[in-house]
């Protein structure tokens, strides 16, 4: 068994019921002709590079199916003969496919696509239950965070000196006015001998 793709594009004005038809016709072609479809991708609708039976826009489908060489002439053919298809094109992906890893494949997207889904209609704050094969998640441990350090208490001789009481001494000393003092008996004698010699004539 072969790997393909095959790509059609659609007439952008179509229905989604007609759309769905066309995509129908595909996967009854392939089940009727011992193929394998492993994915529908709806691409949406997109501007044409350019203008196809005067359109500028399609609608692009993708095809990736197993199978062998009657079953795509036989799409293709489908397609050709279909005014809702403006183009198509098949691609060969592998010569040579194992069915049942295709059928693997696609059955954990599915299962994947499911968790996704579930998990988007779950509204916030509820629980959900593990999935089967799947370990529970813990929450964390919640992180101790340190308590803040206080400043330890001032022993009693490291507290603050206080400034003395200034003294009595240091008491601001005024000054006196200086009496006059008695010179010394030395100091008279310095002073007579000092004193100047009257002029003779007014002795």
């Amino acid at each position: 068994m072969r790997r393909y793709e095959t790509f059609v594009i659609m007439d952008p004005d179509l229905s989604q019921d007609q759309r769905d038809q066309v995509a129908q016709r595909v996967e009854e072609l392939i089940s009727q002709m011992d193929g394998f479809l492993v994915l529908k991708d709806d691409w949406g609708e997109r501007k044409l590079a350019y203008d196809i039976k005067k359109r500028s826009r399609g609608y692009y489908v993708r095809f990736d199916y197993g199978g062998l060489s009657p079953l795509v002439n036989e799409i293709e053919r489908f397609f050709r003969i279909d005014d809702r298809a403006l183009k198509y094109m098949t691609v060969l992906l592998d010569k040579a496919v194992d069915l049942e890893k295709i059928k693997a494949e696609k059955a954990e997207a599915a299962s994947k696509a499911e968790i996704e889904k579930a998990s988007k209609t779950v509204p916030e704050g509820t629980e959900t239950a593990p999935v089967a094969g799947e370990a529970p998640v813990e929450d964390p441990a919640p992180v101790e965070t340190p308590a803040p350090v206080e400043d330890p208490a001032p022993a009693e001789d490291s507290a603050p000196v206080e400034d003395p009481a200034p003294a009595e001494d240091s008491a601001p000393v005024e000054e006196k006015p200086q009496e006059d003092v008695a010179p010394s008996s030395d100091e008279s004698d310095s002073a007579a001998n000092e004193t100047p010699l009257k002029n003779p004539e007014e002795a």
